[in-house]
């Protein structure tokens, strides 16, 4: 029987993409209303491979993009993009169906919960307090808590040592194979993909132990 179950954040508990893409059209709008000489469509081509490059928690991503594209930052360009992602994002960060009932039923069951993500420490508490969610976690690790993106060793290593448990009384649940699977299998962790947050261009290299459809599918398997 498992004795606690971690958790990355984004695409697991949160949708967090979905978001993401929201704001981004949003913020791609209001630039280009403001002035961008672009299409919102080829601008939102190349924020997102931007995204891939330089991570999807870049804090200067929109200087970047500017740069990009029109050689410079017009400060009016800059912050009517700021503005318009920051009123999108506070109405669409939520979590996935049946997240709360399941950390609720985990929890009735003595399973201690944790958080592994690559999230810097900041955004990461942020999504959890809008959400209600600070509460259920014995164990939150950071981007900043280690240094190491997954799948390093390391963030795991240091959930492990918090919980005070051995590798494989432990489940992490991820929904990217390469990054949540590989790096908790390197410590001993068995693992659970969370199909429902897979993007549509990850392919399962990596195998799980186990494989959700829906988060709630977790009280079964511990059980």
């Amino acid at each position: 029987m498992f004795k606690a179950v971690l958790f990355d954040l984004d695409n697991t508990l949160i949708d967090f993409m979905k978001m993401k893409r929201s704001c981004s059209e949003s913020a791609v709008s209001a630039m280009v209303n403001a002035g961008l000489e672009t299409t919102e469509k080829k601008a939102l081509e190349i924020l997102f491979e931007m995204y891939e490059e330089h991570g999807m928690e870049n804090q200067s991503i929109f200087e970047k993009f500017l740069k990009q594209v029109s050689g410079k930052v017009d400060p009016k360009i800059l912050a009517s993009g700021i503005v318009a992602y920051r009123r999108v994002k506070s109405g669409h960060l939520v979590p996935y169906p049946h997240v709360q009932h399941t950390l609720i039923k985990l929890k009735e069951k003595g399973i201690k919960l944790g958080i592994v993500t690559d999230a810097p420490r900041k955004q990461a508490w942020l999504r959890l307090a809008e959400l209600n969610l600070t509460e259920f976690f014995d164990v939150v690790v950071t981007l900043e808590d280690t240094g190491r993106l997954k799948p390093s060793k390391m963030p795991f290593k240091q959930a492990i040592n918090h919980l005070f448990l051995k590798p494989e009384e432990i489940l992490f649940v991820g929904d990217n194979p390469r990054r949540d699977i590989a790096g908790a299998k390197k410590v001993g962790m068995k693992t659970a993909l969370a199909e429902y947050g897979l993007l549509a261009k990850s392919k399962k290299t990596v195998k799980s132990d186990f494989y959700l459809k829906d988060i709630s599918d977790l009280i079964k398997i511990v059980a």
